[in-house]
């Protein structure tokens, strides 16, 4: 297995990634209200429930969970997903991951599930359009396929929940733990390989 980074990217540094991820957000955050704006399309309700938000966190970890038996059984989801942390988590600090949460969490969930979903509809069509493009966002090189095919079934998870409940809450919640997490739980096993 290959841990490093593939010729497609060189090695990023903790400013490159931060600004990346703000970047990213500020970006979908503005495509986001960009469509609000001119479309006709409403944003997904976004309201406080605490069954709904324990909701969030209990899909968060079934993901979590999910991802992890992945990595131990399917070797190209493993080196797909070894080479995305490595690129996007090895150089942050354990503080960063605040922001590994929440960035990506609330930008792409507003995009993805708040307005795109609503704006194709709230249907299978809508469910699977908004989930390849959520998948496409994650592709981080061409021989990661594995992980955006992964990032796709999160999606289809997530759109899932949105629909379901009508509340963009849970996929927001559900976003923000899994990567915070998934994070955690790399940096944790990185630490501990390398004393």
């Amino acid at each position: 297995m290959n841990d490093s980074p593939s010729p497609d990217f060189e090695p990023l540094t903790r400013p490159q990634i931060l600004v990346a991820m703000g970047v990213t957000a500020v970006i979908l955050m503005i495509v986001s209200k960009l469509w609000l704006r001119f479309g006709s399309v409403q944003l997904l309700p976004l309201s406080w429930n605490p069954e709904q938000a324990a909701l969030g966190v209990a899909l968060s970890l079934g993901i979590t969970l999910a991802s992890s038996l992945l990595y131990r059984v399917w070797g190209a989801y493993r080196e797909s997903a070894q080479f995305y942390l490595n690129l996007a988590i090895a150089p942050l600090a354990w503080l960063d991951l605040v922001w590994l949460g929440l960035l990506p969490g609330m930008s792409e969930e507003l995009l993805f599930r708040g307005v795109m979903l609503p704006a194709i509809g709230l249907n299978p069509l809508g469910l699977v359009i908004s989930s390849v493009l959520f998948g496409i966002l994650h592709i981080s090189g061409r021989r990661q396929w594995a992980y955006t095919t992964w990032a796709t079934i999160v999606g289809l998870l997530l759109g899932l929940s949105a629909i379901l409940t009508g509340n963009l809450l849970v996929p927001i919640i559900a976003h923000i733990v899994t990567n915070w997490l998934s994070g955690f739980i790399w940096k944790w096993r990185y630490a501990h390989q390398e004393t």
